[in-house]
């Protein structure tokens, strides 16, 4: 075990001060990037009424719990033709630079971001650039912007019956593309995009849309794509997703994978460098939707899962509705509203974990100055364990990944010293001993 930590130490510790690329210029004044989280709001389920007034009625509580960005599902309309379900999905757009009715008017929304701005909150869109609904206005005014079949009918996204695929061949299309994107920059003052199937369209358009972009206003670009394995699109974007980490992680609770799988592929997401982050999440409306809830994925893991989100090197990512927490699967076609309470149960541990995130300079995301540390542990296939250290400040994290009780000891000279609890405010002294027992589902969040 002494090999594989020296082995984490030098891939995640060293790395972390990698060389920096291009977009750092470009991202100084985009300071809060680096201490963000996001909330990913389904406007349609997130209330009864499913529009932008109804939900800027939650954002206060939301303020409250710690959230630092918030990320709309699609705002445009949704395209008739071929639609799926009664009401379609919003990743079938039908133009660009109008607002979904469903949801409220084009007032409503730049007042909510306003609504938003004023409370603090960064807002970023849905982007849904590689494709567009069947009755797009684009397919009236501009059908040469879309590919076709040889029979010369709109070419269809795999697997997908509802959408069809625009051609980036063609610079016509990219000029549209960034005028659509940039309307809602000048128009709403939002902050930024997430990038539906980012990985889906050209690097080089990205290359080309966000310099021009960032010039109305620096944006926070996340792009759904791994980028492990899609390292070109990663040197565009600030953020990307950790799809490879959530399948593998799911495969490890129900296939019972060893825990080594995971530390290997930490170590792999490590090595990238910190020239861009991952998105970490153990809910999104997809995964929601289709593959089920964080408890159908995760069971007696979730927690621990959810510390890690919030804790490793990037950004954390929360679902509508997993502050309750949300124990259905939303329907994607369907009006569906999540079965909100007034108690949130998971409210607070939320909190106590966002507020680390945002005030803890050992947890900066994306940032040289950080290095982290997988830790050896006497229970190395069951303990998942790493300290992030950032000059003074360090934040410990221990994490039961098994389906038992473990005791065990963190056998590590880099965790010396006295630390707090974050959860329970209590203190304890690392020179006197760094045993544990945990039960199943445990974790210890700790700083110094």
């Amino acid at each position: 075990m002494k090999k594989f930590m020296l082995m984490a130490v030098i891939s995640l510790g060293i790395v972390s001060c990698a060389t920096q690329n291009k977009k750092d210029t470009m991202d100084l004044p985009k300071e809060w990037k680096h201490t963000t989280n996001i909330y990913e709001v389904n406007t349609r389920q997130y209330t009864k009424e499913g529009t932008f007034k109804a939900f800027e009625k939650e954002m206060p509580r939301l303020k409250s719990m710690g959230v630092k960005t918030l990320w709309f599902m699609p705002v445009t309309p949704i395209a008739q033709e071929n639609k799926k379900g009664s009401l379609g999905s919003p990743y079938a757009a039908s133009d660009y630079t109008s607002i979904n009715p469903e949801f409220g008017t084009m007032n409503d929304f730049k007042h909510m971001v306003n609504e938003a701005h004023r409370l603090g909150f960064k807002v970023i869109i849905d982007w849904v650039a590689n494709h567009t609904g069947w009755d797009h206005i684009w397919t009236k005014t501009h059908p040469e912007f879309y590919l076709k079949d040889p029979d010369g009918s709109f070419h269809r996204a795999s697997g997908m019956d509802d959408i069809i695929e625009l051609d980036y061949s063609k610079k016509e299309v990219r000029r549209a593309m960034i005028d659509a994107m940039k309307f809602w920059v000048q128009e709403t003052g939002i902050d930024g995009f997430r990038c539906d199937l980012a990985s889906w369209v050209e690097a080089d358009f990205w290359e080309e849309a966000r310099p021009e972009l960032d010039q109305v206003k620096p944006l926070f670009w996340l792009g759904e794509f791994d980028e492990l394995e899609n390292p070109e699109h990663g040197k565009v974007f600030d953020a990307s997703y950790s799809w490879k980490w959530m399948h593998v992680s799911e495969d490890y609770y129900k296939k019972n994978l060893p825990l080594q799988d995971l530390k290997d592929l930490l170590i792999k997401y490590s090595n990238i460098g910190d020239g861009s982050m991952r998105a970490w999440f153990t809910a999104n409306h997809d995964e929601n939707s289709w593959n089920g809830t964080e408890y159908e994925k995760y069971g007696v893991i979730t927690k621990p899962m959810a510390v890690f989100s919030a804790t490793w090197n990037g950004v954390p990512l929360l679902y509508s509705g997993q502050e309750l927490p949300n124990m259905k699967r939303l329907e994607f076609f369907e009006k569906d509203p999540i079965a909100w309470t007034n108690n949130y149960q998971m409210a607070d541990f939320y909190k106590t974990l966002l507020e680390l995130k945002s005030s803890n300079p050992a947890l900066r995301g994306g940032d040289t100055a950080v290095t982290t540390y997988l830790l050896n542990t006497t229970a190395n296939d069951k303990i998942l364990a790493y300290l992030r250290k950032n000059g003074k400040d360090e934040v410990l994290v221990v994490l039961n990944m098994s389906k038992e009780p473990v005791s065990f000891s963190i056998q590590d000279d880099h965790v010396s010293g006295s630390f707090k609890n974050v959860f329970d405010k209590t203190k304890r002294d690392f020179s006197a001993g760094k045993d544990f027992s945990f039960k199943v589902s445990d974790y210890a969040v700790f700083e110094k």
